[in-house]
């Protein structure tokens, strides 16, 4: 099957998000609140993550393994990243909007973030660890380079306990859409 990229990017560019239903169709999805994980002081994490962050354990890389974040963050008893779904992202990945972000201990991938960049926004598809505390390290350390790059925000698409942990808070559509329009005139790169 062809995708056309343009069309996939500028459903993103309009707030929406692909996602596989459990027969593996995949739709356009949209929120009218959406979560952000913060990229200004709001943005916290256990004392415990602290001690982790402090040891060094973990290195982290930008699309060192991009397949293998991608596989690993799929790779769940129920998964929407269809393997449609993986094609575009591989597709994405191509084509300069979509990322993992990683950490590694060692030669070890650890775990990872997969996203997608348009402008200022960092869309968060999904996450995974192989590794304990290897996703938390990479959303502290992505959090630090979303901030060093100047994005606008960081969007998770969706509130779980686990982001409810680093200060993510919903944020309404209008606001969303105002903010979308803000990162959509911005020129900014994870690398």
């Amino acid at each position: 099957m062809q995708y056309d990229i343009a069309t996939i990017v500028q459903g993103y560019a309009q707030g929406y998000f692909l996602m596989a239903d459990e027969c593996d169709r995949l739709n356009w999805y949209g929120s009218r609140a959406r979560t952000f994980i913060p990229l200004d002081d709001r943005f916290r994490y256990p004392k415990s993550l602290g001690r982790v962050l402090n040891q060094e354990r973990f290195s982290v890389a930008i699309n060192q393994d991009f397949p293998a974040v991608v596989a690993g963050c799929a790779n769940r008893e129920v998964t929407w990243i269809s393997p449609e779904l993986e094609k575009i992202y591989w597709l994405l990945y191509q084509t300069g909007y979509a990322y993992s972000f990683e950490t590694w201990q060692g030669d070890e991938l650890a775990g990872g973030i997969l996203g997608i960049v348009i402008g200022g926004a960092f869309i968060g598809e999904s996450m995974f660890y192989r590794i304990s505390d290897g996703s938390k390290v990479a959303m502290v350390k992505l959090v630090e380079r979303l901030r060093q790059r100047k994005f606008v925000f960081f969007d998770a698409q969706m509130m779980n306990p686990h982001l409810e942990r680093f200060g993510a808070y919903r944020v309404g559509d209008e606001e969303y859409q105002g903010l979308l329009q803000q990162a959509l005139h911005r020129r900014c790169t994870l690398v």
